[in-house]
């Protein structure tokens, strides 16, 4: 159905949804009519998202998801002038890199603009055969926020980065695969589902005392501001618990780790 013969708010769509079952966190993103682009409210719904998330000791993996044919859009062009949207998006994209549990980006379409960055900031990205990414900035007289050049330059490189940001190139899935931009490409959507599913089990079925803590010290290496005093903690903290005990045994039995947390 074409979207203008759709009653205001169905076109609008719904503001993004958090979602959490047992150690498993979702944040789905609604407005798929608008490619799922964020308004000035969103970023702040999204922030208390991730703080409640951070809160909550039980969840140790996020995904993030859009509805529809794409990832995101990124923030809504119209409201530029409203906000500061890149010191907002900046943020917004800085505390999902931040947050507690391990995260992954399910791409399945377009990841355009600050959205782009978004899926830069989770731990892994998954993507299906229509993903595509482009960040318009310079076209359109935006300079893009510190944090986000940033994680181009320290995860894709600086010669990427310059691609994205100055040249403006689009790339299509294959393209992003070849980066390093994506982990996995899945040739549809059903499969792309199952590996975001699979790795979600992967990571469940880590020791949380040694899978969350490295999240963070690996970030802290990346960005050149690790802290041996806290790395040294979290070290004795793994070894000194009982869930390495359980991990040797049953490496030794052959059989699956029943993990605590402790």
């Amino acid at each position: 159905m074409d979207a203008s013969l759709l009653p205001d708010d169905t076109r609008a769509g719904l503001p993004p949804e958090l979602t959490v079952t047992g150690a498993v966190a979702r944040i789905t993103l609604r407005r798929p009519q608008q490619a799922n682009r964020l308004a000035a409210e969103d970023l702040a719904l999204l922030r208390g998202f991730l703080h409640e998330v951070d809160a909550n000791d039980t969840v140790r993996v996020l995904v993030l998801a859009g509805a529809g044919r794409h990832f995101c859009a990124g923030f809504d062009l119209g409201a530029l002038g409203a906000i500061d949207a890149g010191a907002r998006f900046g943020e917004l994209a800085d505390a999902l890199e931040a947050v507690r549990p391990i995260t992954i980006a399910r791409l399945h379409g377009g990841a355009f603009g600050g959205a782009a960055d978004l899926a830069l900031a989770c731990d892994f990205r998954l993507g299906g055969p229509g993903g595509e990414m482009f960040v318009p900035a310079a076209r359109i007289g935006l300079h893009f926020y510190p944090g986000g050049l940033q994680r181009f330059v320290n995860r894709l490189g600086l010669a990427m980065a310059k691609q994205v940001m100055l040249a403006g190139r689009r790339f299509d899935a294959p393209a992003l695969l070849a980066c390093g931009y994506l982990d996995q490409l899945l040739p549809d959507i059903d499969a792309l589902d199952a590996a975001v599913q699979q790795l979600v089990d992967d990571l469940l079925g880590m020791a949380p005392l040694a899978l969350l803590p490295m999240k963070q010290h690996l970030n802290a290496i990346a960005a050149g501001r690790l802290d041996p005093q806290r790395l040294a903690q979290d070290i004795a903290r793994a070894r000194d618990s009982a869930d390495l005990v359980e991990g040797q045994a049953a490496w030794a039995g052959k059989r699956p780790a029943q993990f605590k947390g402790g």
